[in-house]
C-alpha cells in the first residue's frame, strides 16, 4: 500500500504481533492519506484525453510539521507522467487536491504521496523565534544541518552548501542569517526536490480515459426514412424517404455545428400488430410501423430496411457524414418485433407465459403489442454472443458511437461484460444509455461502463431544480457520470416546450448547449414543433415513430419560422470556447429574481486573463413573461478580484458592458430571451 521514498520513508507492518493480534486490521501509514477521491466502490474513475478534473486527499498531519502532498500521475504503461502539487482547499481543513489531466486515451492511475518537509517546518519555526531571541544559535545550526542535508541530496546544488555556513557564521547578525536562508532564490532552489521526511504513499488508483467525444459533442436525431418521403397514390400515402435522400440533410446538420448524427433504428419493420398512426391499435395502409419493433422475414438487427437501401447505402450515409465532420451514431435496441427471426430460431430469448405465448413488451398498462422483450436468463452466453457479433458487425460499417435503449430493463453484469469487451479491443467506441429511470440505476449503469447518459433535464425547469440537478451533475457524480442533455426526444415533449412557445424552446437550448459539454436535439426541434398527441400528453401528435413526416426545411428557413441562428450560435460558441467543453467547471450565481438564473463556466489561469476563457449566462427562465434582476457574481470564481470589474461582450446581441460584482438585467423573451457572455477582467476596481 506505501511506497519507500527516497529520505525516509515510513510505512508500519500488517503483520500479527502480541501488540497487534488481528491480522486483518487496516495499518495506516505514517502519514494518514485518506478518502482518496476520485475512487469508486463500483466501477472505475473517467476522463477525456485533456480534460481538466480533480484529485483529493485527506492528510491529517501528526505532530506540528509542514506537510508536503502531490498528486502522481502514471501512463498506461506504468511510467511516471507527472506529480501535481497539492494544495490545501480549505486552511484546517486537511483536504488537498489538485486540478489535473492525462493527455492521452488509455488506463492510467494515480497515487497521493505525502511528507514531511523538514525545511519548511524549520523555516516556519525559525521566523517566529530568531526574531524574539529564542534558541537563536540552535535553531541557526539546526537549519545549517538541513541545508548540508540538501546539498549532499542533491551534489548539483553548492549553493545550500554555502548556505549552511552562513548560518553558521557568528560574526554575522543572527537576522541576516535568517535572512539568507530564507531568501527566495534559495527556496527555489529547493522546489524542484525538497528534502523529505516520513513519505508515504497510497495505492494507486485507476482513471479510464476516452476519447474527446466521449465528454464533448453536439447530437442531432433523425429518422432517415422521413427525409424525401413523399405522398403518392389516391389515398395520400407517404413513400419512405432513403439514406441516399437522408443524407441530403447532412450539409444542414453540420452547417448547424452538430457534431453527431443519431439514426434510430435503420432495421427491417415487423408487420405482426405493426402500430398505426397515432399508436393506433391497427395500421393503414401504407403506415410503416415503429422503428423499434425490429425484425421481419427481411432481416434483423444486422439487416438494413429495404425501404432506406442497402448496407452499402449504409456505407456511403457513413462516409458522407464524415464528409461533414460529423459521427454517426447508431440505435442498439435490443427487443425484437412478432416477425425477427430470433423468434423463430432462438424461441429460449424469450419469456414463456403459462399459455404458451411469448410476452410482449409492458410497462403496465401500456402494452407494446407489437414487441418482444428478450430473456437474458435463458441462454446468456448464446444471446451475449449474438448482440456482441451484432455490435461489432456495426462498427465494421463506420459506427463508433451507440445509443441503447433502455439499458435499464437489461442485466447491468452483461452491459459490464459487453462494454468490456470492445473497450478492450476498440477502446474509441462509446455507448450513450438511454435509461430515464430510478437515479440508482442510472448511476449504476455509468459505473458499469456507459460513457454517457441521458438525464433528467427535460423535467428540470425552475431556477432551483436545474441549480440542484447541474449542481450534482457537475460535482458529485461527474468522475463517472457525463451527462448529455437531449432538449427532447421522439418520447419527451415536455410541458415547458408544449406551452412555452418560441422563447421556451430558445432557453432550453441555450441551457443545454452552455450548462454540459455534450447536448443535443431531436429533428423538428429548430422548427418549434410541440403539439402533443392530447392535452397534457409528452408524446407528439402524428410521432415520428409512427408514420413518415417529411419537412419543408427550406420554407421554413424563408419564413424565418426555426431557431436554426441560435443552435448555429450555440454550437459557434461551444467549439470556439473551451470553457463550455468541460463538465466540472459549472458555477451559479446569486440573482434576486427566481425566473433569472445566472452561471459560468470558466477554464484557464486562475490569475489572470491571459490564457483563461470565461463565460458567464444569464437566462430569463419564464417563456412568457418580462423579468428583471440584480445578478451579484462570485468574482473570484471568474478570475476577478473582489473590488474589480470586467468587460463582458454578449454574443446573442453584440452589446458590451462593463460588470462588477453587482449588475442589472432586464429580459423579455419575446426579444431576448439570455445574455450570453465572455468575460474579460478590465483590471480597474468596481
Amino acid at each position: 500500500m506505501f511506497a519507500r521514498g527516497r529520505e525516509e520513508t515510513s510505512a508500519f507492518p500488517t503483520f500479527p504481533t502480541k501488540h497487534n493480534r488481528h491480522a486483518w486490521c487496516i495499518v495506516i501509514g505514517r502519514i494518514p492519506i485518506l478518502d482518496v477521491a476520485p475512487v469508486l466502490d463500483y466501477g472505475t474513475a473517467k476522463a477525456a484525453a485533456g480534460e481538466t478534473f480533480p484529485v483529493s486527499a485527506t492528510v491529517p498531519c501528526t505532530g506540528d510539521g509542514v506537510l508536503g502532498v502531490r498528486a502522481l500521475l502514471h501512463d498506461p504503461q506504468g511510467h511516471r507522467f507527472q506529480a501535481v502539487t497539492m494544495r490545501e482547499s480549505v486552511p484546517g481543513s486537511d483536504r488537498y487536491s489538485a486540478e489535473v489531466a492525462l493527455p492521452a486515451e488509455g488506463r492510467w492511475t494515480f497515487a497521493v504521496e505525502a511528507w514531511i518537509d523538514p525545511l519548511a517546518s524549520w523555516r516556519r519555526n525559525a521566523e517566529i523565534k530568531i526574531p524574539r531571541g529564542q534558541d537563536t544559535e540552535l535553531m541557526l545550526e539546526e537549519g545549517a544541518r538541513l541545508f548540508e542535508r540538501a546539498s549532499r541530496h542533491v551534489p548539483r546544488r553548492p549553493a545550500l552548501h554555502r548556505v549552511a555556513a552562513v548560518m553558521r557564521d557568528p560574526t554575522r547578525p543572527a537576522i541576516e542569517r535568517l535572512a539568507v536562508a530564507t531568501d527566495p532564490g534559495t527556496a527555489a532552489e529547493l522546489a524542484t526536490d525538497p528534502p523529505r521526511d516520513h513519505v508515504t504513499r497510497s495505492r494507486h488508483h485507476p482513471v479510464v480515459v476516452h476519447r474527446r467525444r466521449a465528454l464533448f459533442g453536439s447530437w442531432y436525431e433523425f429518422f432517415p426514412r422521413s427525409e424525401g418521403a413523399v405522398v403518392e397514390g389516391p389515398e395520400s400515402t407517404h413513400r419512405s424517404g432513403t439514406l441516399a435522400s437522408a443524407a441530403k440533410r447532412l450539409p444542414a446538420i453540420a452547417d448547424m455545428g452538430f457534431d453527431v448524427v443519431y439514426l434510430p433504428p435503420i432495421h427491417p419493420v415487423g408487420t405482426s400488430f405493426r402500430k398505426g398512426r397515432n399508436n393506433a391499435l391497427r395500421a393503414g395502409p401504407g403506415d410503416p410501423g415503429s422503428v423499434w419493433a425490429i425484425g421481419s422475414q427481411e432481416g434483423g438487427h444486422d439487416a438494413v430496411h429495404p425501404d432506406l437501401g442497402s448496407l452499402e447505402d449504409f456505407d456511403r450515409f457513413v462516409a458522407e457524414a464524415r464528409e461533414h465532420g460529423m459521427e454517426v451514431a447508431l440505435d442498439l435496441a435490443l427487443q425484437c418485433s412478432l416477425d425477427h427471426p430470433w423468434v423463430s430460431q432462438h424461441p429460449e430469448w424469450f419469456a414463456v407465459r403459462p399459455d404458451g405465448s411469448i410476452a410482449h413488451a409492458e410497462n403496465p398498462p401500456k402494452k407494446y403489442q407489437d414487441v418482444y422483450p428478450l430473456n437474458f436468463d435463458n441462454d446468456p452466453e448464446g444471446l451475449y454472443a449474438e448482440v456482441l457479433r451484432i455490435v461489432r458487425h456495426w462498427m465494421a460499417h463506420g459506427v463508433r458511437i451507440f445509443r441503447v435503449d433502455n439499458p435499464h430493463t437489461k442485466p447491468v453484469a452483461f452491459w459490464e461484460r459487453l462494454l468490456g469487451d470492445v473497450a478492450h479491443s476498440d477502446p474509441d467506441v462509446l455507448f450513450l444509455a438511454e435509461a430515464f429511470t430510478r437515479p440508482a440505476m442510472v448511476r449504476t449503469l455509468a459505473r458499469a461502463g456507459f460513457h454517457q447518459s441521458y438525464t433528467y433535464f427535460t423535467w428540470r425547469n425552475t431556477k432551483e431544480e436545474l441549480e440542484d440537478y447541474l449542481g450534482e451533475l457537475s460535482s458529485a457524480s461527474a468522475s463517472y457520470l457525463r451527462p448529455n442533455l437531449f432538449t427532447n426526444t421522439p418520447d419527451i415533449l415536455s410541458g415547458y416546450l408544449r406551452n412555452g412557445g418560441r422563447p421556451a424552446f430558445e432557453v432550453r437550448a441555450i441551457l443545454a448547449a452552455t450548462m454540459a459539454p455534450t447536448w443535443g436535439i431531436y429533428s423538428g426541434y429548430e422548427l418549434c414543433e410541440n403539439t402533443p398527441a392530447s392535452p397534457g400528453s409528452e408524446e407528439y401528435l402524428d410521432s415520428e415513430k409512427y408514420q413518415y413526416k417529411p419537412r419543408d426545411w427550406d420554407a421554413a428557413e424563408a419564413a424565418e419560422m426555426t431557431i436554426t441562428p441560435l443552435i448555429r450560435t450555440l454550437n459557434y460558441l461551444r467549439r470556439n470556447h473551451p470553457a463550455l467543453q468541460e463538465l466540472r467547471n459549472l458555477r451559479f450565481h446569486d440573482t434576486d429574481n427566481p425566473d433569472i438564473i445566472c452561471y459560468s463556466k470558466r477554464l484557464g489561469n486562475s490569475g489572470g486573463a491571459n490564457n483563461a476563457d470565461t463565460v458567464l449566462v444569464v437566462v430569463n427562465l419564464d417563456p412568457h413573461h418580462s423579468h428583471e434582476a440584480t445578478v451579484r457574481l462570485s468574482l473570484p470564481d471568474l478570475g476577478v478580484a473582489a473590488d474589480s470589474t470586467m468587460l463582458v461582450t454578449d454574443h446573442l446581441s453584440g452589446d458590451t458592458y462593463t460588470w462588477g460584482e453587482a449588475n442589472y438585467v432586464h429580459l423579455d423573451p419575446h426579444i431576448q430571451t439570455a445574455h450570453i457572455f465572455t468575460a474579460v477582467p478590465t483590471g480597474q476596481p468596481s
